[in-house]
């Protein structure tokens, strides 16, 4: 910010100098530019253009009204000349001069276009094919482009010097009117009479060139210009007048289509060339007056150009030193403030971070006054003060009311929870003293939407920093892990199991696993249409084990699985209070779970369109299958299932025991017969390690609620009871065995709902 207090004087100032300097670089450039065409380049070439098609112009009137020898020498000279008058010029229609006049260069290309046609012209009248007339009209037309040229020489930027060309421009127009004259006149001499409009020809350009000599030229003299005014009061002037006035005098006493005109030809001749001498030596005064003022201007603004630059950039260096010097002492100081704001920024994580842990933390101890000083900047450490201690007392306080939100919310979770564990004791109770199918569903959709809840407590526990308080003794089957987690989700028929291998899940893990599971299963369930499956799928790998949950949904885009998966590697440190909006409540858990068991977990697009996840459990969570665990053993009037998913398993501490390595939903029948219908055996399809011990008294009420989550008889042996009993009431011959691998419907109840 301080740079920008002395930069933006600087670049303030710097545009403004630069806008200046480059107006007045352009303009010098501009007019210097201007002044090479007008002197040199163009202008050079174009007054050399002039002389000589004038005077050709004359001779070849001379030639039409006699062509004798003498005169065809002299035009063969003139035009020799004129030739490299023109070859001088041509070149110039290339030219696109970028400060140029305005016009230029269209008044070059139309003189150039006119002299494309003077040869044809010169050969016409060579062999007599061509009128006077016509050829005076062509020289005539040519003259006036190449006049033009010059007229847009003479508007430069600078007005001083357009008013001097101006007047330079009207001295070529009066040597092309007595030019005019004298072509006209060169037909009249031989023959001493001129037609009516010859003469009028001849008394436009007299009277054109009078206005012009009165009105325009001879007022605009000054200087060395001066003696030129007189050019009117001399003896070639008068005599060129007095035979002006005879003419005149003819044409009007006379009548008829003849004007007489006397044999003044040798008279005339020496008047007009002097006269023409005279003019031209004033044409190159004008010249060089114009010339010298057009350069002096250009040389002016060069060194104003100059002086404004170099004063410029010397009040730049000034400006730019001065707010230098003044804001190196007020950086100085800021430096100080920022120092101070830094140790503050460095300090209040650490204050954080103690808080969390617990300790006290002295405010007064930890807030590093500044010195304040009478002056602006003293204000601000002030206010810097302030704002230390209210940030460190803000942070205390709301680290404490956290730490008792955090404790109040667990303290209402576990209470929930044992209610929880009462409510599913309650239901165990229930099971156990009904029979009737129908009243039997209805328990067990109570027992599973209880076991959701009691994840959906869990939840809660774990957002406020605690962790499930469900113990395991012994490790678990790893497909029992996976069906108690499916048990915990609502639409669980969905969801299908295969286990490769008899992997072993430790003790420790078990809760967390399930609960981790059960939210990744909840949430593939969640987001595909029914009736999709969701497979998991779980097999050992060269580091643990790895499962793999696939749903057929909508699926993610890219970065919304990046963002997932940053947040499943690295949990954050969850407000709850400022997530309670937050939609990914679920992932939160699961991260903090994985976090506290080593689990690496990835969401993937999956080649259904929907989302792969891949759980991976360390080797140190997997363990050998324990010895002491006996193999399952049916009842003796039935065959009981072991691995059917009928009904959703009860909890993670319920689940059926180690289960054969074959696809779920495999569930032999008994054939029809006389056999009993099969009985309620507590426990009898649970492996030893799950099996809940006979003395209840023994334990404390949290065993009691946790350990009641274990169901007192395999789901698939309630369902096999219950599809004997439509069977044997129906009396049909539905009860033959099935053949090794078909599957029975996906609940107790699949038949009454459809």
């Amino acid at each position: 910010m301080l740079l920008i207090v002395v930069f933006v004087p600087s670049l303030t100032f710097t545009p403004l100098l630069a806008s200046g300097m480059f107006q007045l670089s352009s303009q010098w450039r501009s007019e210097k530019a201007q002044m090479d065409l007008a002197t040199k380049t163009v202008g050079g070439p174009a007054a050399n253009l002039f002389f000589n098609l004038d005077k050709e112009r004359r001779l070849t009137a001379e030639v039409q009204a006699n062509p004798g020898n003498t005169a065809r020498d002299k035009l063969a000279k003139q035009r020799a000349a004129t030739d490299q008058a023109v070859n001088a010029f041509r070149p110039l229609a290339a030219l696109n001069p970028a400060n140029g006049q305005e016009g230029l260069t269209d008044a070059i290309a139309g003189t150039v276009n006119d002299l494309g046609r003077l040869g044809e012209q010169r050969r016409v009248v060579d062999a007599g094919w061509s009128s006077e007339q016509k050829a005076f009209d062509y020289y005539s037309e040519v003259l006036e482009s190449d006049l033009s040229v010059l007229t847009a020489l003479s508007n430069t930027d600078e007005g001083q010097v357009n008013s001097k060309a101006q007047t330079l421009v009207d001295l070529y127009w009066v040597v092309d009117t007595i030019g005019r004259e004298d072509a006209i006149l060169a037909r009249g001499w031989e023959t001493g009479r001129l037609t009516r409009d010859e003469y009028g020809l001849v008394a436009d350009a007299i009277g054109t060139r009078k206005h012009l000599m009165q009105f325009r030229v001879v007022p605009a003299l000054t200087g060395n210009e001066s003696p030129y005014g007189k050019l009117t009061a001399g003896k070639a002037w008068g005599t060129m007048t007095a035979l002006e006035g005879r003419l005149i005098a003819s044409g009007s006493g006379s009548e008829g289509d003849q004007v007489p005109l006397r044999d003044d030809s040798a008279e005339w001749r020496s008047a007009v060339d002097t006269v023409t001498a005279q003019l031209r030596q004033l044409l190159n005064v004008r010249f060089e007056n114009v010339r010298t003022i057009g350069y002096d201007h250009a040389d002016m603004l060069f060194t104003v150009f100059i002086s404004i630059s170099t004063v410029g950039v010397l009040a730049l260096c000034l400006v730019f030193f001065t707010s230098w010097r003044l804001t190196a002492i007020l950086r100085r100081r800021i430096l100080h403030l920022r120092h101070a704001a830094h140790e503050l920024q460095k300090r209040l994580p650490n204050v954080v971070a103690r808080l969390e842990r617990g300790e006290d933390v002295n405010v007064d101890a930890e807030v590093r006054m500044v010195q304040p000083t009478p002056d602006e900047l003293g204000e601000l450490g002030q206010a810097l003060n302030m704002a230390s201690r209210s940030a460190v007392l803000t942070a205390v306080r709301q680290a404490q009311q956290h730490r008792g939100f955090q404790r109040m919310l667990q303290r209402i979770a576990r209470r929930t929870q044992i209610l929880i564990g009462l409510q599913l004791k309650k239901l165990d109770e229930l099971e156990r003293q009904h029979e009737d199918p129908e009243v039997l569903e209805g328990l067990f959709d109570l027992d599973h939407l209880t076991a959701r809840l009691r994840r959906y407590e869990e939840n809660l526990v774990i957002l406020g920093g605690g962790q499930p308080q469900r113990r395991w003794r012994k490790p678990v089957h790893l497909l029992d892990v996976l069906r108690a987690a499916q048990g915990e989700v609502q639409d669980y028929r969905r969801i299908t199991t295969d286990v490769e291998g008899e992997p072993w899940i430790a003790e420790r893990a078990v809760g967390p696993l399930v609960h981790v599971l059960a939210e990744l299963m909840e949430n593939a369930t969640a987001f595909s249409k029914p009736p999709t499956p969701v497979e998991v799928r779980a097999a050992p790998v060269s580091r643990g084990v790895a499962v793999e949950i696939e749903d057929r949904g909508l699926g993610m885009e890219p970065e919304q699985y990046a963002a997932a998966n940053a947040l499943l590697q690295s949990p954050p440190q969850l407000d709850v209070m400022t997530h309670a909006d937050d939609v990914r409540l679920g992932l939160y858990v699961v991260a903090r779970l994985s976090a506290s068991l080593g689990l690496r977990i990835e969401l993937r697009s999956s080649a259904f369109g929907g989302t792969r996840v891949i759980v991976l459990i360390p080797e140190a969570l997997v363990v050998d299958r324990p010895r002491t665990v006996p193999e399952p053993a049916a009842t003796p009037e039935t065959e009981v299932p072991q691995d059917a998913t009928d009904s959703p398993p009860r909890s993670q501490e319920g689940s059926d025991g180690p289960r054969p390595p074959h696809q779920d939903g495999q569930l032999p029948t008994r054939p029809r017969g006389h056999a009993p219908l099969p009985q309620r055996v507590r426990q009898a399809s649970l492996a030893a390690e799950l099996k809940v011990p006979a003395d209840r008294d023994e334990r404390t009420d949290q065993e009691t609620w946790a350990v009641r989550d274990q169901p007192s008889r395999s789901s698939a042996t309630i369902g096999a009871f219950q599809r004997q009993s439509r069977r044997l009431r129906a009396g049909d011959d539905a009860s033959q065995p099935r053949l090794s691998g078909s599957p029975e419907p996906v609940s107790p109840t699949t038949e009454e709902r459809r």
